[in-house]
């Protein structure tokens, strides 16, 4: 879903570049891309059966989610591991559900729903070391496009590349060009979203026990129906029979939408230009309330007391050139203002519980803030030498999860001024 943020910074390029003349001269240097190559999948490979592996190792992490004793852990587009966590201190993998192109998931009731590149999953998650597929929905996500004979572009593939460039070659200079279908853009300027954040389901108001997730979610739960969010749009699935999910409804948000969050009766819809509110006290056709408009960036967010924290930065295919926390008052949901905003480094998710706001801050690790006075935030504690991108504080447990570029990680929150941790995780590359 994530990589349709590639064509609208194209498109943007596209009129930038044009006007741009080339540099001729007799030299060559070296210049970093990242390359993005398609990935097309037929419907033959997309509905192979899921296979249940043993444990494996953290390569690529993504989503987190919080169900119980028990932790998901999204492998991009691979599947999802398994993890017993009833003991914080030693959580243990027993399990990997392969899932090609998985991203996102939500879990009611011991039903695992889990995105399978166009289609939706269900599957059986009472016994959590053995689950078993319920039910396929199919055709209810879209691909980048349909090609006749190589099947649905689905992603593309990120790879860093380095390229020695003569000066009169056309593409000195440029931030981006294609060569055939493949696409090649700076890397200053093509550092990818993290796409890795957790999925949410946790907010007051909800009819039926759901998961526990965080700030990135393009999937989450309130009563009866699970919601999903792509580029565009807002899908309401049906999961009153909760074995076999149907598509209810599809509603337009906007562009460039990126993540939804759910409070009380609400939903809140984060894109690359604002906040949208959906009041949702019909939850199976939420309606709009009002849009929060902000500069271009990345945002996600959490709510709280009806207070909205939402973090925009830089440094993605958003094209923002902003790197702070807006604290909104969301009470009113048809007249959202605006309380305060701070500066930040490079905010990325986020968690908020009590008074005390959990921040994961890219490359300058995790950050803690009293927001008892939001005028004033007061930093409590910080934790650097790691890349976090997003967070869960755990309703009636002092426990967060953090996730980051090189492994997982668990910390004591008893004493928000001094996390301890109590274990990781890492990834092995």
């Amino acid at each position: 879903m994530k990589q349709w943020n590639l064509f609208n910074w194209i498109l943007i390029l596209s009129v930038a570049f044009s006007f741009q003349s080339c540099l001729k001269d007799t030299c060559e240097g070296t210049q970093t891309f990242v390359q993005f190559t398609p990935v097309y999948k037929t419907l033959d490979e997309i509905r192979t059966d899921i296979q249940i592996l043993g444990p494996q190792e953290l390569v690529n992490p993504g989503k987190i989610y919080y169900y119980g004793d028990y932790l998901l852990i999204n492998e991009r587009r691979e599947g999802i591991h398994v993890i017993n966590n009833a003991d914080s201190e030693n959580p243990t993998k027993v399990a990997f559900i392969k899932i090609p192109g998985n991203v996102d998931m939500a879990i009611k009731e011991n039903v695992l729903y889990a995105d399978n590149y166009i289609d939706l999953l269900a599957v059986d998650f009472s016994n959590p070391e053995l689950p078993s597929v319920l039910s396929r929905t199919e055709n209810v996500f879209n691909s980048i496009t349909l090609h006749e004979e190589l099947g649905h572009l689905v992603y593309y593939d990120e790879t860093e590349i380095t390229r020695t460039i003569d000066c009169n070659d056309p593409r000195w200079g440029w931030g981006w060009f294609w060569e055939e279908d493949v696409f090649f853009a700076n890397a200053d300027a093509a550092i990818p979203a993290s796409g890795g954040g957790i999925s949410t389901q946790s907010s007051g108001g909800q009819a039926a026990p759901a998961g526990i997730g965080g700030s990135f979610a393009r999937f989450t739960i309130y009563d009866c129906f699970l919601y999903t969010v792509d580029e565009f749009n807002l899908s309401v699935f049906d999961v009153t029979d909760k074995n076999n999910p149907s598509l209810n409804n599809t509603v337009n948000v906007g562009w460039g939408i990126e993540t939804i969050f759910p409070y009380q009766d609400k939903l809140f819809i984060g894109s690359e230009s604002g906040l949208f509110i959906f009041d949702n006290s019909n939850p199976s056709n939420p309606s709009y309330a009002s849009e929060f408009q902000h500069a271009r960036a990345c945002d996600p967010v959490f709510v709280q007391n009806d207070i909205a924290y939402v973090t925009l930065r830089d440094g993605t295919f958003c094209e923002g050139f902003i790197n702070q926390l807006d604290i909104i008052d969301v009470e009113d949901i048809f007249n959202p203002r605006l309380l305060a905003s701070h500066s930040m480094e490079n905010p990325h998710g986020l968690s908020v519980k009590g008074d005390h706001l959990f921040l994961c801050d890219g490359a300058h690790g995790l950050k803690v803030f009293d927001v008892s006075d939001i005028n004033d935030l007061n930093r409590t504690d910080k934790i650097d030498g790691f890349h976090t991108y997003d967070v869960i504080a755990i309703p009636n447990k002092d426990v967060i999860l953090v996730i980051g570029d090189d492994g997982f990680y668990q910390y004591d929150s008893s004493n928000p001024n001094n996390l301890k941790e109590l274990s990781k995780i890492e990834v092995i590359r």
